[in-house]
C-alpha cells in the first residue's frame, strides 16, 4: 500500500505538471498542430493538381499520335501540308510548355514526322530535344541514338559519335540497343581510319555485353579484320624498307 501511495505521490505532480504545460502553451500547440495538418493537405492538393495536369498532358500526347496517324499514309504529299504544319505547330508548342517524359514524347512524334520527310537535321533536332526533356527517363537513350542516326545520314561522323556515346551515358536505365550503339561508334571510328580506336570500341561491346551473340560476334569480327590489316600493313612496311637498304 505504502508503496502505491509512492507511485501516485510521483505520478500526480507528474500528470499536473503536463496539465499545466498545455494550458501554458496551448496556443502555440494548437498553431503548429493547424500547420502541419494545413500541410498536409496543401500536398494533398499539390498531388492531387499534379496528377490532373500529368494526366492532361498524357491525353495531349496521345491526341497528337492519333492525328500523326491519320496523317501518315499522305505526310509527304503536297495536299497534307497545311495539316501536318499545323500538327508541327500544336506539338512544338506543347513541348516548349511542358518537360519530363510528355515533352519528350511530344518531341518524338515531331522527329517521326521529319523523318517521313527525310528532314534530317529536323529529326537530329527534335530527338535531342526529346532526350532533354525526357531525362532519367527511358526515353533518353533512344532519343540519344536515333539522333545519332540521323546525324550519320547528314554525314556527320563525329556528331554521330557523340549521341551514341550519350546513349550509352545513361548507366542507369535500362537500354536494350547499347550494345548495338557502342559498335555504332567503333564503326564509325573504324570509318575515319582511327583502327586503334575502333577496336577499343569493339573490346568494349564484348566486355559490356558478352550475352548478346550478334553484335559480339560482329565486334570479334572486325578486331579480327582490323588486326590482320594492321599486320599486313606492318609487313608491307618493313619489306619495303628491307628494299630500300638494298
Amino acid at each position: 500500500m505504502q508503496g502505491e501511495k509512492e507511485k501516485n505521490a510521483v505520478n500526480v505532480p507528474v500528470s499536473d505538471g503536463i496539465n499545466e504545460f498545455i494550458q501554458k502553451h496551448r496556443a502555440p500547440i494548437f498553431i503548429s498542430m493547424g500547420a502541419v495538418l494545413l500541410s498536409l493537405i496543401g500536398f494533398i492538393v499539390v498531388l492531387s493538381v499534379m496528377d490532373l495536369i500529368r494526366g492532361k498532358a498524357i491525353s495531349a500526347v496521345e491526341e497528337f499520335y492519333i492525328r500523326y496517324e491519320a496523317l501518315l499514309p499522305s505526310i509527304t504529299e503536297e495536299y497534307s501540308k497545311v495539316d501536318v504544319d499545323e500538327l508541327l505547330g500544336d506539338i512544338e508548342s506543347f513541348a516548349r510548355k511542358n518537360s519530363g517524359y510528355t515533352a519528350g514524347k511530344a518531341w518524338s512524334i515531331i522527329a517521326h514526322i521529319y523523318g517521313e520527310q527525310k528532314d534530317w537535321p529536323a529529326v537530329e533536332a527534335a530527338w535531342i530535344a526529346a532526350a532533354n526533356a525526357a531525362k532519367k527517363t527511358y526515353l533518353a537513350p533512344i532519343a540519344f541514338f536515333n539522333a545519332g542516326a540521323a546525324a550519320e545520314e547528314q554525314g556527320k561522323t563525329d556528331e554521330a559519335i557523340e549521341h551514341y556515346a550519350s546513349s550509352l551515358a545513361q548507366a542507369d536505365i535500362e537500354f536494350p540497343a547499347a550494345p548495338r550503339a557502342q559498335f555504332a561508334i567503333g564503326r564509325l571510328q573504324e570509318s575515319q581510319g582511327n583502327a586503334e580506336a575502333a577496336i577499343e570500341s569493339y573490346r568494349a561491346v564484348i566486355s559490356g555485353w558478352s550475352y548478346d551473340q550478334t553484335w559480339t560476334s560482329l565486334a570479334h569480327s572486325r578486331i579480327i579484320a582490323l588486326e590482320s590489316s594492321a599486320l599486313e600493313s606492318s609487313a608491307l612496311e618493313a619489306s619495303a624498307l628491307g628494299a630500300g637498304r638494298e
